[in-house]
């Protein structure tokens, strides 16, 4: 294989659990809130996209050989119990008000879920826990006949802790997206881990709710065309081929060697400058029309990603401490046979511009958008949605007192095959390596790998 590009195998495997015990998790002090009380969501948290739990698996090894279980599970819930006090928003529950627009509601005995479990496997019978792994499954709790984008009426927080007859652990999050972005569960999940290990309540910065910072505008004023919304009717053989073999979820480890020779490839003559990023969602979007081979060729494919709009609110800035989303889905746009036949310089293009085009007046206008035609599914027409996660400090906010988790991230990709993933590599000293995630029909495994590495012309 290519140098700079490592294709990561995951082993096919049961992990038999024996949930013991479900704990009903309040705030530890009053809330500013009471039964019957309501809090306002803003457009960007009510996205459709956003109606979701993100479901993500960290794994502790034991320091003795000793089960951890009571130790850790009182931890965890005893912090849980402080921080919810700060970030009570997390101890309520979403319902649909007029319009059918979500809020937060609050009733008597809310409250997050911890779940106790314990399986007869030992860390080191799970195989390389570098490498996201759908047989991980069990260790994130879902509810019994839980019907699948279901957040109304759910604990907001669910955390399952399993430990391992080593003494190891994992602990399986799911935080629901509406509440929460990337980067506000991370805000959320080291307030929760620093307050775990000092064993007294730490939140730094303090969090914010805020959410009327995103009011619509009466009347609402949309200045862009929002393709990342658009109701696309799938006309190419793209969504077809995905959906009717059951797709399987690959995983490569890409040095950041690679990545510097990505970004001098994709980088346009004269142009400004492109990001890493930009290189690699540009590589890893044709790599999987090409390996997917889509037809007709003249059909517009769009790709999709979210951005960061933190640092493009000016007017005024956004309050420190704001864990809401604050993210909006930029779109890329191009017909296959661009994707397939040009160069990598082109796409890298469309991809920084639908980037950079996220301006603060796009915010608004998503905001409008959604306030206008609330969108009512997700769509999937022509389309690749990439995850970034590279950014988020994910290792460096788990460690609850027991040292930084040996992985911390997603598990399956596959109930939403659309959708790649980069995440950070795991190791304290992988200075920049990038795991990429993505779902393909198997027949269409060994091109993919052939293009990412390089193997055709860029």
């Amino acid at each position: 294989m290519a140098s700079g590009v490592q294709e990561l195998h995951f082993p096919h495997l049961q992990i038999p659990i024996t949930i013991d015990r479900r704990i009903q998790v309040m705030p530890a002090a009053p809330i500013p809130v009471g039964p019957g009380s309501s809090l306002y969501l803003s457009n960007l948290d009510d996205m459709i996209g956003a109606r979701v739990f993100t479901p993500t698996v960290f794994f502790y090894r034991s320091k003795d050989l000793i089960s951890a279980r009571d130790p850790v599970i009182k931890t965890l819930c005893d912090a849980l119990a402080r921080v919810l006090v700060p970030y009570y928003p997390l101890s309520g529950r979403l319902r649909e008000a007029k319009n059918g627009k979500l809020e937060v509601f609050f009733g008597r005995e809310q409250g997050a879920l911890v779940v106790e479990a314990h399986s007869n496997m030992a860390l080191a019978e799970l195989g390389d826990l570098a490498v996201p792994n759908p047989a991980w499954a069990p260790l994130v709790y879902r509810f019994p006949s839980e019907e699948p984008y279901k957040v109304l009426d759910m604990p907001l927080v669910i955390a399952q802790v399993t430990v391992f007859c080593c003494g190891g652990f994992s602990l399986g999050l799911r935080l629901c997206h509406c509440i929460c972005d990337g980067l506000g569960a991370m805000q959320f999940l080291g307030a929760w881990a620093a307050t775990a290990k000092a064993g007294a309540l730490v939140t730094n910065p303090e969090p914010c709710w805020d959410r009327e910072f995103f009011q619509p505008r009466d009347p609402p004023m949309i200045k862009y065309l929002h393709p990342e919304f658009m109701r696309i009717d799938e006309g190419s053989s793209l969504t077809m081929s995905l959906w009717r073999a059951k797709p399987v979820q690959k995983c490569y480890r890409v040095s950041p060697q690679f990545q510097a020779q990505l970004k001098s490839l994709a980088q346009p003559d004269g142009m400004l400058a492109c990001s890493t990023f930009d290189a690699m969602a540009a590589h890893v979007w044709r790599s999987w029309v090409k390996a997917l081979d889509v037809k007709p060729l003249d059909y517009e494919l769009r790709l999709t990603f979210s951005v960061n709009a933190r640092p493009k609110l000016k007017n005024p800035p956004l309050k420190e401490g704001f864990y809401g989303n604050v993210v909006c889905l930029a779109c890329a746009m191009n017909p296959v046979y661009d994707l397939i036949r040009g160069h990598l310089s082109e796409t890298a293009r469309l991809v920084r511009e639908a980037r950079l085009g996220v301006s603060e007046e796009y915010v608004r206008s998503t905001v409008d958008y959604v306030e206008a035609d609330r969108p009512r599914r997700l769509e999937f027409g022509g389309k690749l949605t990439i995850t970034q996660w590279t950014r988020f400090s994910i290792y460096e906010s788990a460690d609850f007192g027991w040292g930084r988790p040996i992985y911390a991230g997603p598990i399956d990709l596959t109930p939403t095959p659309q959708v790649c993933v980069f995440l950070p590599e795991g190791g304290a000293d992988s200075s920049g390596t990038m795991v990429v995630c993505i779902c393909l029909p198997e027949s269409a495994t060994n091109k993919f790998t052939e293009f990412l590495c390089l193997k055709d012309s860029v």
